[in-house]
């Protein structure tokens, strides 16, 4: 399953829903975005029913990134229970998101 498109509401929805959710920001324009987002995608599917894995496009929802601190991208962010629990900035490799995912799942 692709990864979510997230705007402010549907990330409200996902984190409050309790589950762990690991959310990427990124741009069009970002080449370490573009480097991250085949991760994503992959992650999207290998956790499908266990996590909610989703993006939110800086540019489109400036204000959400401005409300969670992104100041880099791409940022990944991971909540349970409502909470932000972990992030990670810049390019990272897969088991970094995938010992945060698993560890808290």
């Amino acid at each position: 399953m692709a990864p979510y498109h997230f705007n402010l509401d549907g990330l409200k929805k996902a984190v409050s829903s309790g589950n762990l959710t690991m959310v990427d920001f990124w741009a069009s324009w970002c080449g370490p975005c573009r480097m991250v987002a085949p991760t994503i995608e992959k992650l999207a599917d290998q956790y499908e029913g266990r996590a909610i894995v989703g993006k939110v496009n800086t540019d489109e929802e400036p204000a959400l990134a401005q409300s969670l601190g992104i100041m880099n991208i791409p940022t990944v962010i991971f909540f349970k229970d409502g909470k932000e629990i972990d992030r990670k900035v810049g390019v990272m490799p897969p088991e970094a998101y995938q010992a945060v995912l698993d560890a808290n799942l």
